[in-house]
């Protein structure tokens, strides 16, 4: 079988304060490219080959998942991309190796059930939602009922949340930029976490508002300049505020200097736009050269539907 997933941007969490009984909560959407495309076949066996940048990531899921079916597989990643940029690759990864397996072994279970079992979807749900059904989409968040902690997704066992609001992205390009900076993962991304929530309940109220009633609207309307404020102003809140200044002034700037946002703890900046899409590449590659920082950039679309799957 053939599996091609989305990346996926993540705007921003919503509530990393959990005074009215939730926590967590996402905004993003899928990206077509870049993506993670791999083939399998039923196996007893466990092999992983391909010109990919993270093959040991798509054996560890492998692994760990042959333990579950007491199956093997033989899998050739054909594309996959950058992990810890904040393009979402380790959800995609697990994901994709995670369909493949349940296709052979147990084609009943369903996506949720997948992204529980590799341990993925546990603070957001936006990148289990990208490779559903695409789209923008705006998850609840968990109950702290099942989920007292602020962690991140790699660090927590709650299940995915459900997704509250889906919407076709409008057919706008949207530039990518990755600059050669270390994003947060692993213990540097708990720690961040912990050190940093909860977050000003006024931020939490601002950001709410926000994507209710002006970024909401703006995708629905597909009023590329209403997004473009909205964005603006959710970097400067809440835990998004965290991600950003982890960097500090450097991807600040950046954001600002564009109408830019950066996609989950980054480094990776996205800015959609209706008009030159390649010179703004361009000018976001110059603007962390000049720095002496190597950036490569891409120019993509939103991608409003799901993986492909092919048996």
């Amino acid at each position: 079988m053939r599996i091609r997933t989305p990346s996926r941007i993540h705007v921003t969490l919503i509530d990393m304060n959990g005074a009215i009984g939730r926590v967590d909560g996402g905004v993003g959407f899928a990206l077509n490219d870049p993506h993670v495309e791999i083939e399998a076949f039923e196996s007893e066996e466990i092999s992983v080959s391909g010109k990919a940048q993270n093959l040991e990531r798509f054996r560890e899921v492998a692994q760990k998942l042959s333990l579950h079916f007491g199956k093997g597989i033989e899998i050739t990643v054909k594309a996959d991309y950058l992990g810890h940029v904040g393009l979402g690759s380790g959800t995609q990864i697990a994901l994709a190796v995670g369909k493949a397996f349940s296709a052979f072994y147990a084609p009943k279970m369903s996506l949720r059930e997948i992204a529980e079992l590799v341990g993925r979807g546990g603070t957001s749900g936006i990148g289990v939602a990208a490779f559903e059904f695409g789209g923008f989409i705006v998850d609840g968040g968990h109950s702290k009922k099942e989920k007292r902690d602020f962690l991140p997704s790699s660090a927590s066992r709650a299940k995915p949340p459900k997704v509250i609001s889906r919407l076709e992205f409008p057919d706008w390009d949207v530039v990518i930029a990755i600059p050669r900076l270390s994003g947060a993962h692993g213990i540097a991304e708990v720690d961040m976490f912990k050190k940093s929530c909860p977050v000003p309940l006024e931020d939490v109220r601002e950001l709410c508002h926000l994507i209710l009633m002006k970024m909401l609207p703006a995708v629905a309307e597909e009023d590329l300049d209403s997004f473009l404020s909205a964005l603006r102003r959710v970097q400067h809140l809440g835990f998004k505020k965290v991600e950003v200044e982890r960097y500090g002034t450097l991807i600040r700037e950046c954001l600002d200097n564009f109408l830019a946002g950066m996609s989950s703890t980054g480094p990776a900046i996205f800015a959609p736009t209706d008009t030159n899409a390649r010179a703004l590449a361009k000018e976001l590659e110059g603007y962390f050269v000049e720095k002496g920082i190597n950036c490569e950039s891409i120019v993509t679309k939103a991608r409003n539907r799901g993986a492909e799957i092919e048996l």
